[in-house]
């Protein structure tokens, strides 16, 4: 007898241990059937569905008739909750539909055109569990303006080099043209309606082709300014395709360019020769400065002979030295005994060729400088290196903003210095593949912006610089898609209020600038002069009419029932109530046991 007392209560230890031990542990197992989720289902709102031969009350009804009175999402550029509106994004992407649906858990369909934009970034073991239901659009042929490249700034004088591409898309079968027979059509340019100039090409059969199209100086183009800006105005370019015969889709047939025009450069970068450090120092200024930049080079010895770096086209020496007669920045970068005899009145920023010593030349984190703060941030040991590093003349008047030391070792030498002399600001910098900070992108191209903007804004001292906290990331943007914005000015990035002014009136709206400084609004099509309520910041947005959605697009996905409405899913070993009743229950009996027994 006192032997089974002992096996029994040895048993019933065991049993409360081993669960105890399984609860600590909490093992995770999965298993079919959690399908308790309501189903949910994913509504293409891309603009296609809405375009020629979509289907959007088909798949109105076939969204409502999956989801059974359960949850409805719509999807395109971005993912919304549901409404019955007309579609209106610029863009078809299911992968973060579908990661949110999955995040959410529950049985999901997915109703669209087929035209997904996005498929590579969709995880295939999703898509292949969801229900989809393909409703493709009618065939149709569309001739369209992919897109419009040039300027957006522009001085008095200037010649205005657009690269337009258009192309074809689509058609049913017999509708193209035979061998060698390209369809007709003309590209115009129009200026608040008024033709500046058409030409006549051949579309492709299929695909895109590109064309240059070149706007000579004009006074249409150059003035009068429209808008208020105190260094311009603004003026929009439309970009037509015009007379092809069959185009069943007129809204992809024009693209607008956002000019900002200013009566005389502001900065001037005279590159003498010209390298990568000067292209790139050329587009990081224009970008930082949001004023008129002219950018001369000349390729000879001596700096005789000068050419528009946008046109190469020749100019005169006169003209050259008006130009920097009435910069209030200039830029002499190259062989110093090249700028000899120019005289500047503004500001100056000198990249001397001179004599350098090339290496793996590493800046250091900036000291005490006017650039300083600008420069708070930066990552100084993940940049790459400079290839080179001149010497600068011994001023004791000068202040060093940057040093840079060989291979990490050895003392630091001058890279950029600062200098003032009666009133006028001068910047050195004797570096050589500084480029290579932006040609690597990411943070050490932010880092070569930050360099090139805390210069700018010490050299115009404020004068001239526009001084604008942020700006449009881009002036012309698809239907569809948002406005975006981006922050400029040191400091965390705060909300503003901005004014938007259009043919329908004024409107209000706030920036709300997330941690990376990045704002979106989402206007309809149309041209809106924007102010901000408290600051100097103004401007020309256009939202276009033009889609890629408009464009006949291929079928990338297929119709498919899906995986069964239960699911794999982890459930943890502690989430089974079970198996706290074993324990306890077994620790309980024990108990019991051993005082009915009298034992301990």
């Amino acid at each position: 007898m006192r032997r089974r007392v002992t096996l029994g209560l040895a048993a019933l230890r065991a049993t409360g241990v081993g669960a105890l031990v399984l609860l600590i542990w909490n093992p995770a197992a999965a298993r079919l059937g959690v399908g308790d989720a309501p189903r949910l289902v994913l509504l293409d709102a891309s603009l296609s569905m809405a375009g020629r031969g979509g289907r959007w009350r088909a798949a109105l009804d076939t969204a409502r008739a999956l989801a059974h009175g359960d949850v409805i999402w719509r999807f395109g550029a971005r993912v919304t909750a549901f409404d019955t509106l007309s579609p209106g994004d610029g863009a078809t992407r299911l992968a973060p539909a579908l990661a949110a649906a999955a995040a959410r858990g529950g049985p999901v369909a997915i109703v669209t055109d087929g035209a997904i934009t996005d498929l590579a970034d969709v995880p295939q073991d999703l898509l292949q569990q969801a229900r989809i239901a393909v409703l493709p659009r009618a065939p149709f042929f569309d001739a369209f303006i992919d897109s419009v490249a040039g300027p957006t700034r522009v001085s008095a004088g200037d010649t205005v080099r657009l690269r337009v591409s258009y192309g074809t898309a689509g058609g049913r079968a017999g509708e193209r043209p035979g061998k060698g027979e390209g369809r007709k059509g003309t590209l115009v340019v129009n200026l608040s309606g008024r033709r500046l100039l058409s030409r006549d090409v051949t579309l492709p059969d299929s695909g895109i082709v590109s064309t240059d199209l070149t706007l000579p100086p004009s006074p249409a183009v150059h003035g009068p300014f429209t808008g208020s800006s105190p260094s311009g105005g603004w003026q929009t370019l439309e970009v037509r395709l015009e007379g092809v015969a069959g185009d069943s889709e007129p809204r992809d047939d024009a693209r607008t360019v956002v000019l900002r025009v200013s009566a005389q450069p502001s900065i001037v970068l005279l590159a003498s020769p010209p390298d990568w450090d000067t292209r790139f120092l050329a587009h990081t200024l224009e970008d930082v400065a949001r004023v008129g930049v002219k950018v001369l080079v000349a390729a000879d010895p001596g700096g005789k002979r000068w050419r528009d770096a946008a046109t190469l086209a020749a100019v005169a020496p006169g003209e050259v030295a008006r130009a920097v007669q009435g910069a209030s920045l200039l830029v002499e970068a190259g062989d110093p005994t090249t700028f000899a005899r120019v005289a500047p009145r503004g500001a100056v920023l000198l990249w001397p060729l001179g004599r350098r010593q090339e290496g793996d030349w590493y800046v250091q984190p900036p000291a005490s400088s006017p650039i300083a703060g600008g420069l708070a941030g930066v990552a100084w040991d993940s940049l790459p290196p400079v290839t080179a590093l001149g010497e600068l003349a011994p001023d004791s008047s000068a202040t060093i903003a940057l040093t840079a030391r060989l291979a990490r070792r050895g003392p630091p030498r001058p890279l950029v210095a600062l200098s003032q002399r009666g009133g006028q600001r001068r910047a050195t910098i004797a570096a050589g593949g500084l480029y290579r900070w932006a040609f690597r992108g990411g943070a050490s191209a932010e880092a070569y912006r930050a360099l090139v903007a805390g210069l700018t804004d010490w050299l115009l001292g404020g004068g001239v610089a526009s001084g604008e906290r942020f700006v449009p990331v881009t002036t012309a943007i698809p239907n569809g898609l948002p406005v975006q914005w981006r922050w400029l000015a040191g400091g965390e990035p705060r909300d503003v209020v901005v004014a938007l002014t259009s043919a329908h009136g004024l409107q209000q709206d706030t920036l709300r600038f997330d941690a990376e400084g990045r704002a979106e609004l989402w206007p309809a099509p149309g041209q809106y002069h924007y102010a901000a309520a408290q600051g100097p910041e103004r401007g020309l947005v256009v939202v276009d009419t033009y889609s890629e959605e408009w464009r006949p697009g291929p079928v990338v996905v297929a119709p498919q029932a899906g995986a069964a409405a239960g699911r794999l899913a982890s459930v943890a070993l502690r989430d089974r109530w079970w198996l706290f009743v074993a324990a306890i229950a077994a620790f309980t009996a024990e108990w019991a046991w051993r005082r009915r027994q009298g034992l301990p």
